[in-house]
């Protein structure tokens, strides 16, 4: 109840576009769709099926949860590329004022005999 509650809270918090597309399109075939949907809309038999059904309003969330993760891991490996990148290009300025300060020790005009 309290995570159904926050989820009522947080949604007044989301952007137009969370709104209106709020998860990932689906990865399932249209016959699959409707075997699931067909499936989700029998009753139940088994125990840990009817127990499941008390959980259907948490559906949404886990969608949530799980999108934010992947976001969460889509961020972490970019941030890693951007610092991998960013060291790399520290190492080549590095490089390229090391040989700037050589190039102004070495005198240009040999010294008169």
């Amino acid at each position: 109840q309290r995570i159904l509650r926050l989820a009522e809270m947080c949604r007044r918090l989301e952007t137009e576009e969370e709104k209106v597309l709020p998860f990932y399109p689906s990865s399932l075939a249209e016959w699959e769709q409707q075997d699931a949907r067909r499936i989700l809309a029998a009753s139940p038999n088994e125990p840990l099926a009817r127990a499941m059904q008390d959980y259907m309003g948490l559906e949404r969330f886990w969608q949530r949860f799980n999108k934010a993760k992947l976001e969460e891991k889509a961020l972490e490996r970019a941030r890693a590329a951007l610092a991998n990148r960013n060291r790399h290009l520290r190492e080549l300025l590095q490089q390229y004022l090391a040989g700037a300060a050589l190039s102004q020790k070495v005198p240009r005009d040999p010294p008169p005999l």
